[in-house]
């Protein structure tokens, strides 16, 4: 007799860990796929096998890491149904991952899909109505099925032909997660993640700067955004300089280390050897018209000192190192005043 397998949508939290142990408890293979972007999971690409196997000795779940960045920042251009209370377009988000998952059935070998989801756990997104225009709109009304709740749903195609029984399927419904929480000691399940929302487009000051790069509101046109645009606007400090530039400033030394793997060809580096402080990037430096590179460079480099370490002695000024395709310049400049900081800082 051929198994059945189930694809399922993996988030990493607890719900969608329970819903592929509930179906795999039925002797059902379950193949879970991880979706990442810049606003979720991202970190996982640096090394998604370290990550499959964490999930495979944790919770006993085989996880596929599917990278989805392009599409999803076409997506955020005009979601149709819109954005929750940030620039979380939960339901357009949804809607794609499982059409995604469903073009991927037949090359895995999947009968069915499920997800972790719980009716009424979020308002937006998990409401009753709300769960059938995800079905509807993402293709998936007949081979979508949601272990945790499925007791208070339609039957799906896969319950019908007998593929999984229902009865063992479960009926959690609300917010609460005291179910949730027992059913994973049942399993032995005892590290699991804490609740939250793990995704940046639902953080309130975040997805604040990614809303107004897409209307327009910053350096670049909306239609220009890239992967690396949107990891460069969640880090470090940000600063739209006189002559049109951006600039990227670390805080730290995870954020220089994270800016310098970030750095790309049309960019500038900014640095000082001889005094510790922040690296900085000047995005897409190389098309800017000289003039204002050069005037936007000095400032880049008053920045880089002023958040770079005070010296006791000796003179304010620091020699800052500029690093571009071209090769390496060094500026001298001065701390940047207090006033124009706060006037250029995004």
């Amino acid at each position: 007799m051929t198994k059945v397998r189930a694809l399922a949508l993996f988030s990493g939290g607890l719900d969608s860990i329970l819903a592929c142990r509930v179906v795999a408890a039925q002797g059902i293979e379950v193949q879970a796929i991880k979706f990442v972007s810049p606003f979720f999971g991202h970190d996982i690409l640096q090394d998604p096998e370290k990550y499959r196997q964490e999930m495979l000795h944790r919770y006993g779940i085989d996880v596929l890491i599917e990278d989805i960045s392009f599409p999803y920042l076409q997506l955020l251009h005009n979601p149709a149904h819109g954005f929750g209370k940030n620039f979380n377009p939960c339901i357009d988000c949804k809607i794609f991952m499982l059409s995604r998952a469903r073009e991927m059935m037949t090359g895995l070998g999947a009968s069915f899909l499920i997800t972790g989801e719980v009716l009424g756990q979020r308002p937006m997104s998990q409401r009753r109505d709300t769960l059938n225009v995800i079905e509807r709109d993402s293709g998936n009304r007949s081979i979508l099925l949601r272990p945790l709740s499925a007791k208070l749903m339609k039957e799906t195609e896969a319950e019908r032909r007998g593929l999984i029984d229902r009865d063992r399927l479960l009926d959690f419904s609300g917010r609460g997660r005291s179910r949730q929480i027992a059913l994973a000691r049942e399993f032995g399940i005892t590290d699991f993640p804490a609740p939250a929302g793990g995704c940046i487009l639902a953080d309130p000051i975040l997805s604040r700067r990614v809303a107004r790069m897409y209307a327009g509101d910053g350096v670049l046109r909306p239609e220009e955004i890239t992967r690396v645009d949107i990891l460069l606007l969640l880090v470090g400090r940000q600063f739209l300089l006189p002559g049109g530039g951006w600039l990227i400033l670390g805080r730290d030394e995870h954020e220089n280390q994270k800016l310098k793997g970030l750095c790309q060809e049309s960019d500038m580096l900014l640095s000082m050897e001889n005094r510790p402080g922040p690296t900085a990037i000047l995005r897409r430096a190389t098309s800017l018209p000289a003039g204002k590179l050069a005037e936007d460079l000095q400032v880049a480099a008053s920045l880089v000192v002023r958040y770079g370490k005070k010296m006791l002695t000796g003179p304010r000024a620091a020699e800052v190192d500029v690093y571009s395709r071209a090769g390496k310049n060094v500026l001298v400049a001065e701390p940047l005043a207090d006033e124009m900081t706060l006037n250029i800082r995004i």
